[in-house]
C-alpha cells in the first residue's frame, strides 16, 4: 500500500488519520487544503488546484488529506486504499468547536500560512449535511474507481485500522504539499 485517499467531514478524524497512515508507513501526507486555499482562506482557481493536485499523485507513494469528491477522478484511479472516516454529528461538531476553541487565530500544519483555524456558518452547514448531501455523492463517485474502500466508524476502529498496518522505514514521510510538519 503506497497511495491511499482519506475521506470524511470535517472534524471526523481524517487529518489525524492521514497523519497517522504517512507515519506508519513512511509516505508523505498531502493536504488538499494546503493545495485549495491561499492566504486569508482565498481558494485557489479551480484549474490551479487541479494542477498542484494532479502533480502530487503522480508521485509513487502518498496520503491525501481531504473531502474534495470532485477531485477523486485525479486521486482514486491511482490509489491503493480510500479510507472513508465517519464519525456522528454530535463528534464531528464537538471536535470542531473545540479545535476552533484550542486554536483560533492560529495557522494549523494542515492549513495553509495565513489561514488560522475558522468556525462559520458554511462549516456547520458542511457537517450538519454531511451525511444528507455530500456522503452518497462521494460513495456514488467511488464505485467508478478500482481501488477498495474501507470505511471506519468511530475512533475505536480507527485506531485498530492503524494498528493493523505494517510499519515501513520513514523515509520520505511528513506532510508533503505545504512543506510543513506536524510535529506528530
Amino acid at each position: 500500500m503506497r497511495r491511499v485517499v482519506i475521506l470524511g467531514c470535517s472534524g471526523s478524524g481524517k487529518t489525524t488519520l492521514a497523519r497517522a497512515v504517512g507515519e506508519r508507513l513512511g509516505m508523505p501526507v498531502v493536504h488538499l487544503d494546503t493545495l485549495y486555499y491561499e492566504p486569508g482562506w482565498k481558494p485557489r482557481p479551480w484549474e490551479a488546484f487541479r494542477a498542484s493536485l494532479a502533480a502530487a499523485v503522480a508521485a509513487e507513494a502518498w496520503v491525501i488529506d481531504g473531502h474534495f469528491a470532485e477531485t477523486l477522478d485525479l486521486s482514486a484511479p491511482r490509489a491503493d486504499l480510500v479510507v472513508f472516516v465517519r464519525q456522528p454529528r454530535w463528534r464531528r461538531l464537538w471536535r470542531v468547536t473545540r479545535r476552533w476553541l484550542t486554536d483560533r487565530g492560529r495557522d494549523r500544519p494542515d492549513l495553509p500560512v495565513g489561514c488560522p483555524e475558522r468556525f462559520d456558518w458554511a462549516l456547520l452547514k458542511w457537517i450538519w449535511r454531511f451525511e444528507r448531501d455530500v456522503r452518497p455523492k462521494t460513495d456514488a463517485a467511488l464505485a467508478a474507481y478500482p481501488a477498495p474502500v474501507v470505511r471506519l466508524s468511530g475512533d475505536k476502529q480507527i485506531a485498530r485500522f492503524v494498528e493493523k498496518l505494517r510499519a515501513r522505514p520513514a523515509e520520505g514521510a511528513g506532510e508533503a504539499a505545504s512543506g510543513r510538519t506536524s510535529g506528530t
